[in-house]
């Protein structure tokens, strides 16, 4: 990531942390960056790939583009 990405990430986490609720980025153990989708991803697998939940994806403008969720029923 270069410095426009991490300020983009700084404004995302920002905007999480001040949702009253439980924003879509809480419970996350990993955070990566999508080059291809100029996108972060909010990884929510425990154990290196146990994965209950699809990961939140937002784009460095802030956009929601997959708010994740359960992935089981």
């Amino acid at each position: 990531m270069g410095h426009e990405e991490i300020e983009a990430l700084i404004k995302v986490l920002q905007a999480e942390k001040a949702k009253p609720s439980a924003g879509i980025a809480l419970g996350t153990w990993a955070i990566k960056f999508d080059k291809k989708r100029a996108a972060f991803v909010f990884d929510k697998c425990e154990n290196e790939g146990y994965c209950e939940e699809r990961p939140a994806v937002i784009a460095v403008s802030g956009e929601i583009i997959d708010a994740g969720g359960p992935l089981f029923g």
